[in-house]
């Protein structure tokens, strides 16, 4: 499994979400790591190019697509299961799926944003933890990573739908992580669940639309991989319940 002698040679880690710009950076970071990477997203012929590019930019290494409805509990429960039967190990999960909607004020809030925003952000955050969370306590490297945003610690009048829905993703993950402090007792955890917060995203296809832009604070998705792959690097004790930022704080 993997592709050899990385830092993460032999590891079998599942991104959700990964037909995106950032998916599509994970994948192959963590490939090139020496992972075995499954990718999940609800467009198959995105994630089938994203599956694509990995393999053909890290040299072949074993990056597999599976199209799974992460708002089905069962679906995903079945994903998170056909991982662990299929490769012996689940040693992470990177939760990228992602969304934004907002307004111009506050007044202006639609709750059809909140209804779009709560199953995106956060329904499939539980389906994954709920579905994931024992095969990763079972591995000696366990982790759970949710992407968030600095606008879930510091809203804004007009993203009061997103930044909440962001912040109930946040509190949701720092629940799993107490549940992996309370499974390791006395010696700490051995699996982890943390969060790391951007700002907002940016890469290359956005820099070419908008040369002019300066898109101050953005985290490139190819940084934001490999913040990634850097948590491996640390203890499940330094992450746990652990938000790591990859921008000022607000």
């Amino acid at each position: 499994m993997g592709n050899g002698n990385g830092p993460l040679s032999g590891a079998v880690i599942a991104v959700a979400g990964a037909g995106g710009p950032a998916g599509r950076a994970t994948l192959l970071r963590l490939a090139e790591a020496g992972a075995t990477v499954i990718g999940a997203d609800n467009d198959p012929e995105r994630l089938s190019e994203a599956v694509d590019a990995a393999r053909y930019a890290s040299g072949g290494a074993s990056v597999i697509g599976d199209t799974v409805d992460l708002l089905d509990l069962q679906s995903t429960r079945d994903w998170a299961a056909h991982i662990e039967k299929d490769f012996g190990r689940v040693d992470g999960l990177v939760h990228l799926v992602g969304g934004w909607r907002g307004s111009e004020t506050f007044t202006k809030t639609s709750l059809d944003d909140w209804d779009f925003l709560e199953l995106l952000l956060i329904r499939t955050v539980q389906h994954t933890s709920l579905a994931f969370h024992e095969a990763l306590q079972r591995s000696e490297r366990g982790r759970y990573l949710l992407i968030s945003a600095a606008g879930a610690s510091a809203p804004t009048a007009g993203n009061a739908a997103y930044a909440s829905a962001k912040a109930a993703a946040e509190a949701w993950t720092l629940a799993m992580a107490d549940y992996f402090r309370k499974a390791g007792g006395p010696d700490g955890p051995t699996s982890a669940a943390a969060i790391l917060v951007v700002k907002a995203l940016v890469h290359d296809a956005m820099r070419a639309d908008r040369p002019n832009a300066k898109f101050a604070g953005f985290t490139d998705v190819k940084d934001l991989a490999e913040g990634i792959a850097d948590v491996w690097d640390e203890s499940a004790a330094e992450v746990n319940g652990k938000r790591l930022w990859l921008t000022e704080k607000p």
